[in-house]
């Protein structure tokens, strides 16, 4: 039992990952890290000795429960802060347990919600959004993006109660349900989005402060500065003010979180009281409304600092002067000053900015009211007499709109508001039933927050007066916040609410946005983050606190808060956006593990919500949701091909095989179009003991080939039995894997066990691919040293090979000399690709060479065509019609048509008959029983004998076949001598090489001699050429007369094919070449390789191409 234990491979989830990365903490099988003497222990006495041996994968259902119920799910950073301290202060003896998270629904997800919902857009803009918008139009941008929120707050739920959820909140759910590549792009989006988020609340903060609380802090004196002087010098004091808070928030952050999060209750309160402020004076508004006057001269709004009364002249002392909004207006205090034309024809108006909830002022801002950047805030209804000459465009006396405003710039910037409904999700690790409490405390706290947003547009509108909402900075109500002049029982509730509001926004910006960063780094999906995973001892995050606070002073550099708004709504839609999808698609494709508690969603919903926010996107700001979509699409490239491989069970895997299958299914339905044929190579490659490919080169050419884009099938075989031999497929597989990554083919890798070579082989080419997606072309190499007695095995399979692709309509391609092929790093810089179209096979010999030259490798070479003309046929013509067939294949190449005349068969043709006969039966021999070895020997001495007997009538000398070939195989470098003699039988030893010629002997007889090196000498070549000679030579050789006529007209045909290839092709890169037919008749195997080898000969790369049966090339569009 013990054993069994300790040689049991660590589990998928211990520390020896594929990945090399620790798989996620999981209480399922092998998560137990327990040593084997506690294993052992654990098992030991129980009555499972039935299923003792696998209690190290399969563990006892008690154990697995146990596990269950134990899981440890604690924030990020609590167990490497309680690390830390067991290292610091060793072991005690009362050391504190940790304690389970304990958080509700109410403190755990709904306060948080609603403190990051409620920020600072409700307290700075909100009533300016009002007066702009109109209440329609500001109804319509609240409810659309409180529909949002609460389409992807119903996806989260069902997405954060379909299993556990550890910490790490949204962007766990995003990464684990789209999978690495979709979930570190959006990821990344939500860190910045929280980042840029915390620079909004710290200018929010900003802003507060130094118009509402304190303006005569600011460091850039806006006094007596008019326009875009004034803006230069607000934007700066928000700069140098904000940079100062952040470095301060920054701090605190560092210091301790636990600070921040003891605030967190003080900064909800500050909200919450805020709020009941603004309703209650709503309320009395209907009772008594508050007297706050508007001073307006003409239909427009003065700026409080302009007068000190509201109106042209005061009565004092029964005496009229001028007050100090004639000043403004005229060049002198003298009642007959010159004045401004449009003071002098207007009266002055004051009215009230805040007239009551009962007033009806509702009706006049029901509509919307944009302006132009410069243009004066008019109340409308009052009648005014037009300045022919216009306002002064500097002029520091009315309440001016400070930017152009247009309906998507406020949905822009009012988005912001609706974010934070992922503060519950983030804090999962903290709750006591994460499943429970994320669905009910999120979509109350949206609900909560959008009733409260609706009722705010609508009562803002009934309120307040238009121009007093169109004033952004409560310019013409003596510098109020507009929302504070309407709140109870002082404005400073609102002033001093928002300012805490926003810096507790703004602490938690700062805390959450690094741990998030934190998280995506210890995946370990984007290499060059991984530095910012480290932190302190406790697990807190000082790399990324400091990257956060340099992007964060990205947005206090902008300095405007209706600049920054809209780029964290992009970067919080998108990941809104991927949420909905995430759901949508594992609704969609119904895996099994899509099993949510929460049971109140659709896809339909899910697809809605996405949709939402991609339109709401590209009405923000299309510019900026082209950079935010760039920048996912940039990291999710990088990740794909840069990051590292995780399996974590994703929908897009789901979506990858739903797809699979679909097409295979629509592959089914028939043979694919000529148009759309290419080759789906099967590649046929030998191991050797290390189980590495014995001639890698092979896969450069597929990669060469792969221009047409089709499938790849790598396989080999082991030979043995799959029980004892599996360990050694799988290093196999390993080794065509890394070759294929090597020589970035493509495609699979498949390894089949088998007793023998043949069955492998013909397995492979039977059962590769899947569906209609199998291969249509096997590429295999020339068998080397197919002459060799041990390579016999290997010629007979090459053989097979060649009849099972004939039989199976395969197209079949034989690169010979493969060790000769460029690598892909080469280049051709020059030469030629000659194609020898000696009969048609649907076209490969013309794909081919186009497929290659697609490659860099041979992207330099120019195509040559020839074709091969008989005696009865018209060369000229044939040339034509050909470059007519190019022409509509629109293939670039050159044509020659050669013409191969009628001509007696040589000597030397017959010859070398002679010879591959003598060695394929010599070959057969050594194959054969003792028996029929002497059966074999005396049928070839008896025909040999006849006819001898019949042309020459002497003595018979018969060696000993058997003892030639065993000596052969004894000694095959040696050179090997075959002697002909007119008194003798046919004798010969086999040869590496093919014969090239002969000697012949001062007594008579023939002498050949072949070497490793070397050619055949021949010196009867020159005679045997001529007819006469030719015919003398054949009455010295009886033996002739016996040759086998079909052999016989085949070696001539190799013999003229490779003298003229020779001719035309010899300094070519590469020749492709038809290759003949495989002999019907087994027995005839090696007279058909000695065929090839002739044809071939003096070639250095030769493919030799065997078409499918079937057209693979059309002239039709």
């Amino acid at each position: 039992m013990l054993n069994n234990l300790t040689d049991c491979e660590e589990g998928e989830g211990g520390p020896n990952s594929q990945d090399g990365n620790p798989k996620e903490s999981s209480p399922f099988i092998n998560s137990s890290m327990a040593s084997d003497m506690e294993k052992s222990q654990q098992y030991d006495g129980k009555n499972m000795a039935l299923f003792e041996d696998e209690m190290d994968t399969s563990p006892m259902v008690a154990s697995l429960l146990s596990s269950l119920a134990n899981y440890s799910n604690l924030p990020t950073g609590s167990k490497e802060h309680e690390e830390a301290e067991n290292n610091e202060e060793g072991p005690r003896p009362s050391k504190k347990p940790i304690k389970a998270p304990q958080l509700g629904t109410l403190m755990g997800v709904y306060l948080p919600c609603i403190q990051n919902i409620f920020g600072v857009i409700l307290f700075l803009r909100m009533t300016w959004m009002v007066g702009i918008g109109g209440v329609l139009g500001s109804f319509i941008i609240v409810f659309m993006c409180c529909s949002t929120t609460m389409l992807t707050a119903i996806s989260m739920s069902a997405i954060a109660t379909n299993g556990v959820v550890p910490a790490g909140g949204s962007y766990y759910m995003i990464s684990r349900s789209l999978g690495p590549e979709f979930g570190g792009a959006v990821g990344i989006c939500f860190y910045l989005g929280t980042t840029f988020a915390g620079a909004m609340y710290i200018l929010g903060c900003i802003e507060i402060l130094l118009i509402y609380i304190v303006p005569q802090a600011a460091i850039f004196k806006m006094e007596g500065l008019e326009g875009p002087e004034a803006e230069a010098a607000l934007l700066n004091n928000m700069r140098v003010y904000g940079s100062l808070v952040l470095g301060l928030m920054a701090l605190v952050v560092f210091v301790g979180v636990k600070y921040v999060n003891k605030l967190a209750l003080l900064f909800l309160a500050c909200v919450i009281f805020s709020i009941l402020a603004v309703y209650a004076g709503v309320i009395k508004t209907a009772i008594d409304p508050p007297v706050f006057p508007v001073c307006i001269l003409g239909n427009r709004t003065l700026l409080t600092k302009a007068y000190d009364v509201c109106a042209k002249t005061v009565e004092l002392d029964n005496d009229t002067v001028p007050s100090q909004l004639w000043r403004t207006f005229c060049d002198s205090d003298a009642l007959n000053a010159t004045c401004d034309e449009y003071f002098s024809n207007n009266n002055v108006t004051e009215i009230q900015g805040i007239p009551g909830v009962t007033s009806g002022i509702l009706a006049e801002n029901l509509f919307g009211y944009y302006l132009e950047k410069g243009v004066i805030l008019e109340k409308r209804g009052l009648a005014s007499v037009a300045d022919e000459e216009g306002p002064s465009p500097t002029s520091n006396r009315y309440v001016m709109s400070d930017i152009t405003s247009f309906f998507t710039l406020l949905v822009g910037i009012y988005f912001p508001s609706v974010t934070g409904i992922m503060a519950g999700s983030n804090r999962s690790g903290d709750l006591r039933d994460a499943q429970k409490s994320i669905p009910i405390g999120t979509i109350a706290a949206i609900s909560t927050t959008s009733i409260v947003y609706m009722s705010c547009v609508i009562l803002f509108g009934a309120c307040i007066e238009g121009v007093v909402l169109r004033d952004k900075f409560g310019e013409g109500v003596n510098g109020n916040l507009v929302i504070g002049t309407l709140a109870w029982p002082s404005p400073w509730v609102i002033v001093i609410g928002s300012f805490f509001s926003t810096c507790g926004a703004g602490l938690q910006s700062l805390t959450g946005a690094p741990r998030l960063l934190q998280a995506i780094s210890r995946d370990g999906i984007i290499p060059f983050l991984r530095v910012f995973g480290h932190g302190k001892a406790n697990g807190e995050p000082t790399w990324a606190l400091l990257l956060t606070a340099g992007i964060c002073e990205i947005g206090i550099i902008i300095a405007s808060l209706d600049a920054v708004a809209p780029i964290l709504s992009m970067f919080f839609l998108m990941c809104y956006m991927f949420v909905n999808l995430a759901c949508a698609l594992q609704t969609l494709l119904r895996t099994p593990n899509w099993r949510p508690r929460f049971k109140f969603y659709h896809w339909a919903l899910s697809f809605l919500g996405m949709t939402l926010c991609l339109s709401l996107m590209f009405i923000c700001s299309w510019h900026y949701a082209i950079i935010a979509m760039g920048i996912a699409t940039c990291i999710y490239k990088y990740i794909e091909f840069c990051g590292a491989e995780k399996e974590w069970g994703d929908g897009i895997r789901g979506i990858s095989l739903s797809a699979a299958r679909f097409a295979l299914m629509r592959l089914e339905e028939g043979p694919p179009h000529t148009k759309n044929w290419r080759p789906q190579i099967l590649v046929l490659v030998s191991v050797d003991a290390e189980q590495n490919v014995e001639q890698p080169r092979i896969l450069s050419l597929t990669n060469q080939l792969k221009a047409g884009k089709g499938l790849t099938i790598v396989g080999t075989n082991v030979v043995g039995t799959f029980l004892n031999n599996y360990a050694d497929a799988q290093r196999a597989d390993q080794s065509l894997r890394r070759l294929m990554e090597t020589e970035r083919v493509k495609g699979f890798s498949q390894v089949v066990i088998s007793s023998n070579l043949r069955d492998g082989t013909s397995h492979l080419v039977q059962v590769g691919g899947l569906g209609g997606l199998k291969h249509n072309t096997i590429l295999v190499s020339w068998p080397q040293n197919w002459k060799h007695p041990d390579s016999h095995l290997r010629l007979k399979d090459f053989v097979e090979v060649v009849r099972e692709t004939t039989i199976a309509s395969l197209a079949l391609l034989v690169p010979k000399n493969i060790a000769s092929y460029p690598s892909n790093g080469e280049r051709f810089t020059e030469g030629h690709i000659d194609v020898w179209w000696i009969v048609h096979d649907g076209g490969m010999l013309m794909l081919l060479p186009f497929l290659l030259r697609q490659h860099k490798v041979w992207r330099k070479c120019k195509m040559r065509i020839f074709t091969v003309a008989q005696m009865d046929d018209n060369s000229i013509q044939m040339k034509k019609d050909l470059i007519t067939f190019l022409y509509h294949l629109r293939i670039d190449a050159a044509v020659e048509v050669v013409e191969m005349h009628d001509s007696d068969v040589s000597a030397y043709t017959y010859e070398k008959t002679l010879v591959m006969e003598q060695r394929t039966q010599i070959l057969k021999q050594m194959h054969l029983t003792k028996n029929e070895k002497e059966r074999e020997i005396q049928s070839i001495t008896d025909v040999s004998r006849g006819s001898i007997r019949r042309k020459n009538p002497t003595s018979l000398r018969v060696p000993q076949i058997g003892e030639e070939g065993a000596s052969m195989a004894e000694r095959p470098e040696e050179e090997i001598h075959l002697t002909l003699t007119k008194n003798s039988a046919p004798t010969g030893h086999m040869s590496h090489n093919p014969p090239g010629g002969g000697t012949a002997s001062p007594d008579g007889e023939v002498q050949r001699t072949w070497t490793d090196k070397g050619g055949a000498k021949d010196q009867s070549q020159a005679s045997a050429g001529k007819p006469e000679a030719g015919k003398d030579l054949f009455n010295m050789k009886p033996e002739w007369e016996h040759l086998n006529q079909f052999n016989l007209r085949r070696m001539h045909t190799a013999l003229r094919l490779n003298e003229v290839i020779l001719k035309k092709s010899k300094e070519a890169k590469l020749v492709l070449l038809n290759m003949p037919g495989p002999p019907k008749n087994r027995m005839g195997d090696e007279n058909y390789m000695e065929f090839l080898e002739v044809l071939t000969e003096g070639l250095n790369r030769v493919l030799l191409v065997r078409g499918g049966g079937r057209e693979v090339i059309t002239i039709y569009s």
